[in-house]
């Protein structure tokens, strides 16, 4: 029977709202937090009775990865405004790349710590003052400590030793992979530590970070996160055989309280004759994409499923879900909802020779700029095209430096 309707013996709309049961409550809150944080923040302002059936990520947003802002990216603000910049009064904004939505979120913290890399939408923050290494969730304000990088510098003098000893910091966290886990004791964080081609790890329990005894390989692009776990695509030298390599986190030995960082792991290999430099490794869709190109001239982009190769499947695939794949230094995919265009089925990459961003369609074959010129050229360029500010998410330099990738007379990555 349905429930009586208003004026007719029946409470208002609203009142059935706001009564329903404690665990039909928890259940479509669970629904609404499978999709969006935000999403979730907005269930439970709906009324007191929500509020109180759904539990509140403040206090556990960094430890319950129920709560993390898995899509959401920080958005550089261009004009020298870095994170932090006091113009700024605090605020930074964030854009979801999924639908497009951007908001607002005041962080304090971001005056005296530059943002590293991104994990799961946590920042990965490094104080220069005194090395300080923390996960922020940027809409709760939680925050996880973790152990100073200071440590690991002795260890890694040799490979540093054409850098001023002041400056070896900012150095080593130029270009930093994170990854992380969530126990139910602590979280545990490997950075690869591209600079110098080595991994290390900390718990939110321990004192130092501990370094790994191996190296992974040089000349290939810095690994990617997915899962609490790393991966990297490697050349096998003198031929165009690609390696996949996956890095767990660390285990305990067996034979005491130690953890220990095993060396990568081949999980897949792509034959000789399918892919040449560069290469890439992307997450689209909760899966890894590997990408590179077709032939010597770069004339095509070829896409293949991680989970295929593992499977020794080595088909390329032409759609993508109807996203965008930005690709550089780290790489992002972008929902066609969340671009300014309709934009399905694309890469999106810097072209060398031509000094300008190209985009490639997977099922056309076609290549074709992704934005018009008008926007990027003169000496005073006009508002930044959305393209261009994800495109500079892909550059952890300019991330978080407040510089836009763009043209002006200075040329490429000029201050704008």
């Amino acid at each position: 029977m349905p429930p009586p309707a208003p004026g007719a013996g029946g409470a208002p709309v609203a009142d059935r709202w706001a009564s329903l049961p404690g665990d039909l409550v928890r259940l479509v809150a669970s629904r609404v937090l499978a999709g969006d944080l935000l999403d979730y923040v907005r269930f439970r302002a709906v009324c007191t009775g929500w509020r109180s059936g759904a539990a509140c990520p403040r206090g556990r947003g960094v430890a319950d990865p129920r709560f993390h802002p898995r899509r959401w990216m920080m958005l550089p603000e261009g004009h020298g405004l870095h994170p932090g910049h006091p113009d700024l009064r605090g605020y930074i904004r964030f854009l979801n790349l999924d639908t497009g939505a951007l908001v607002r979120a005041q962080l304090p913290l971001l005056s005296d710590h530059c943002a590293i890399d991104s994990v799961d939408g946590l920042l990965l923050l490094l104080r220069e003052e005194d090395n300080a290494v923390r996960l922020l969730h940027p809409f709760t304000g939680d925050i996880a400590e973790l152990p100073p990088l200071a440590n690991l510098l002795p260890q890694l003098a040799p490979l540093l030793y054409n850098c001023p000893v002041p400056q070896r910091i900012r150095r080593l966290a130029g270009i930093v992979s994170a990854s992380a886990s969530f126990g139910s004791e602590a979280i545990t964080v490997m950075l690869a530590l591209h600079e110098v081609h080595h991994v290390a790890f900390a718990t939110t329990l321990d004192q130092q970070w501990t370094l790994s005894s191996w190296k992974y390989q040089l000349g290939c692009p810095p690994p990617v996160s997915f899962q609490g776990k790393l991966y990297m695509a490697c050349y096998v030298l003198y031929s165009t055989v690609f390696e996949i390599f996956q890095i767990d986190p660390p285990v305990k030995d067996g034979m005491g309280s130690d953890y220990v960082l095993h060396p990568p792991k081949l999980i897949a290999t792509v034959p000789e004759g399918n892919l040449i430099m560069p290469i890439n490794l992307v997450e689209c869709d909760s899966e890894i994409l590997l990408l590179g190109h077709k032939d010597f001239y770069m004339s095509q982009i070829v896409v293949f499923k991680l989970a295929d190769l593992v499977l020794q499947w080595c088909i390329p695939i032409t759609s993508i879900g109807g996203n965008t794949l930005f690709i550089s230094e780290r790489s992002l995919s972008v929902a066609s909802k969340a671009l300014p265009t309709p934009m399905g089925d694309n890469v999106i990459c810097f072209e060398p020779t031509e000094h300008c961003l190209v985009q490639y369609h997977l099922i056309s074959g076609t290549w074709s700029p992704p934005t018009d010129n008008c926007s990027i050229y003169g000496p005073a360029p006009g508002p930044r095209s959305l393209i261009h500010l994800i495109y500079n998410c892909c550059i952890r330099i300019r991330w978080n430096s407040g510089l836009v990738f763009g043209r002006t007379l200075k040329g490429w990555f000029g201050e704008v």
